[in-house]
């Protein structure tokens, strides 16, 4: 049985209400402003959102499901203090009061996490194996890592259809991990919108102060006045501090990589930097060099690599003393992508797929 989920995009300024069912957006969005800064209005925005979005139900919805700045409880829908929305201070009940209010559940998420489960069940993931499965490969891949791009560095992980979301709510997160490129540094530093500020104005000695990122992309794309090598140069270190970030994710995850969010608009500069920096090498004191990774990774974007990708994999070899054969993974792969989706579509996907899974998993425990 089909459920129907209500969802809701928040951003800093703007709350954006809808409702889902089957992957679909079923009403039309509601956009209202986010009160950021009084606890009480923005109760009230959050509420008059999703009323405007019952009301063009013929029937009551399943559960709330939506992404929501942290630090957070996610588990228990507890928002703790957040930057861009400040009336949100010393833990706010956010699930359990909505729950109250509409007495249905309440799914709260981060929005890397729900991303990355959005691509893994109507995305990137099924993209990948369609794929394999129109070139006549056996192979089919279960794990994504799922990043955003943005005003901070997001990501999620999902494992075989199970979002990975930590004893913490803490799950994927890998915002605050060493940086490789700066070691006194958190990874953000250099996978953020202000980081590409930041190396466009080292390299170009030219202020960036007004720029926006899209400005510097086109920048780059020599479309705007500026130092097109440095922009490029910006997009590219971008990219290589999240290969150097992935590299330990990728070594336990062992699944595919898909990239989104604002700045993955700029991904024909950003992805080289990625693959290279997956592609690395590390030394023993014994003087051997091995790779960083062991499996080969290939960039989905490049259709020279993509073709290469979809055609490696699985081989047959036959049992000894047997003219009988078995599949063998001869070689370790991954691949890299962009999200066709877009970020915010994978997002409220993923909120949607999350609670119709809670609520099966409610289901079966009441048979």
């Amino acid at each position: 049985m089909k459920k129907t989920v209500l969802t809701l995009d928040a951003g800093g300024t703007n709350f954006v209400f809808s409702a889902m069912e089957d992957y679909q957006e079923v009403v039309s969005p509601i956009r209202l402003d986010s009160c950021a800064d009084n606890i009480d209005d923005c109760l009230a925005q959050i509420v008059k959102g999703f009323n405007m979005v019952k009301q063009q139900l013929a029937y009551e919805p399943d559960a709330i499901s939506f992404a929501f700045p942290g630090p957070a409880d996610y588990e228990r829908g507890v928002i703790g203090d957040l930057g861009n929305l400040p009336a949100f201070r010393g833990g706010i009940a956010l699930g359990p009061y909505l729950e109250r209010e509409f007495g249905i559940p309440v799914y709260i998420n981060n929005d890397g996490n729900l991303f990355a489960y959005g691509e893994a069940l109507a995305g990137f993931l099924p993209e990948v194996n369609e794929a394999l499965r129109a070139s006549g490969s056996e192979r089919q891949y279960r794990n994504v890592v799922g990043i955003t791009l943005g005003t901070g560095f997001g990501c999620g992980v999902v494992l075989d259809g199970i979002l990975l979301r930590g004893d913490n709510s803490c799950g994927g997160d890998v915002w605050c991990t060493r940086n490789k490129l700066y070691p006194e540094m958190i990874a953000e530093e250099s996978v953020s919108i202000r980081a590409v500020k930041r190396v466009y104005e080292e390299r170009s000695s030219l202020s960036a102060a007004e720029l926006t990122p899209y400005d510097i992309f086109l920048i780059a794309e020599g479309e705007r006045d500026g130092n097109a090598t440095a922009a490029r140069d910006a997009f590219r270190e971008l990219g290589t501090a999240i290969g150097e970030t992935l590299v330990n994710v990728l070594n336990i995850v062992d699944g595919l990589v898909v990239i989104g969010g604002g700045l993955a608009g700029a991904g024909k500069y950003i992805m080289p930097g990625v693959v290279d920096a997956l592609r690395g090498e590390a030394s023993t004191f014994g003087g051997g060099r091995f790779p960083l990774l062991q499996m080969k990774v290939y960039n989905w974007e490049d259709a020279a690599q993509r073709k290469e990708f979809l055609s490696s994999g699985v081989e047959q070899v036959k049992i000894p003393r047997s003219e009988t054969c078995v599949p063998y993974l001869k070689e370790r792969s991954i691949c890299v992508g962009l999200s066709k989706n877009g970020a915010s579509k994978s997002i409220m996907y993923g909120a949607y797929a999350y609670a119709a899974r809670q609520l099966q998993i409610k289901e079966k425990q009441h048979e």
